[in-house]
């Protein structure tokens, strides 16, 4: 049994996985795993991963959950290209410092965005009040300034000259607020750069493959997800943007 990768590309930690598996010609086993119909609910899902989400990995009898885990999982039993985890001390740091720093900054804030922009209107059947989504949207402003002038100053990527698992990471992270109809690299060049450098570096075509399902999110409707999950996550997303 080869590795195994349970993901949904909505996701953005499996989207990341996902584009550097293929990125790397990773040998893998894609198993879909699909949020809106509770798949990781189920006690089959369990067996890989307790926590009930996505991503998860097996790889043999092992399994692991956790998409940073994962990430650097991949990194050493493959001995991918050195600078998507720098051996260079400083570098390594670099990356460690801004996977470290994103769980609550980029990828919370961009969240709570598109929640409020896509998930809330589509499971409560309301929009929020305006001054709320402008002030996630200033929430996630502040953070993206600090992502420019503390994590990719005036350098081609996070950790220096190359691109790293920081740089992969924060993109997919990034889009999902712009899939949700904000475009915050529109008034933003030098995150317009960088976002074009990530691309050019992954590949192109596949990181618009990747970012399909999430690109048409809009097109989602009520009837799509599983009723049972309807209720509980509504209450769980009103809690995330109280």
């Amino acid at each position: 049994m080869g590795l195994e990768l349970y993901l949904d590309l909505l996701s953005q930690p499996c989207r990341a996985l996902y584009i550097f598996a293929r990125s790397n010609n990773i040998p893998f086993e894609f198993k879909q795993v699909e949020l809106m119909k509770g798949e990781h609910k189920t006690e089959e899902f369990q067996k890989v991963n307790l926590l009930m989400k996505v991503p998860a990995m097996r790889d043999g009898s092992f399994t692991l959950a956790e998409s940073i885990a994962i990430l650097l999982y991949m990194v050493r039993k493959f001995k991918t290209p050195d600078h998507w985890y720098p051996s260079d001390l400083q570098k390594r740091a670099r990356v460690d410092e801004y996977l470290s720093w994103q769980h609550v900054n980029i990828r919370g804030k961009g969240s709570k965005v598109f929640i409020m922009k896509m998930l809330l209107p589509l499971f409560t059947g309301q929009t929020l009040p305006p001054e709320k989504l402008e002030g996630a949207t200033e929430e996630l402003n502040a953070v993206l300034k600090q992502f420019e002038e503390k994590f990719l100053q005036d350098k081609p990527f996070i950790a220096g000259s190359d691109i790293s698992l920081a740089d992969l990471v924060a993109l997919v992270e990034l889009m999902q607020p712009v899939c949700s109809g904000y475009d915050l690299f529109e008034e933003r060049p030098k995150l317009a750069a960088w976002r074009s450098r990530v691309e050019e570096a992954v590949g192109k075509q596949l990181f618009q493959e990747a970012h399909e399902g999430i690109s048409n999110i809009k097109n989602l409707t009520a009837d799509k997800i599983a009723p049972e999950l309807m209720e509980s996550l509504k209450h769980q997303l009103l809690k995330q943007v109280a």
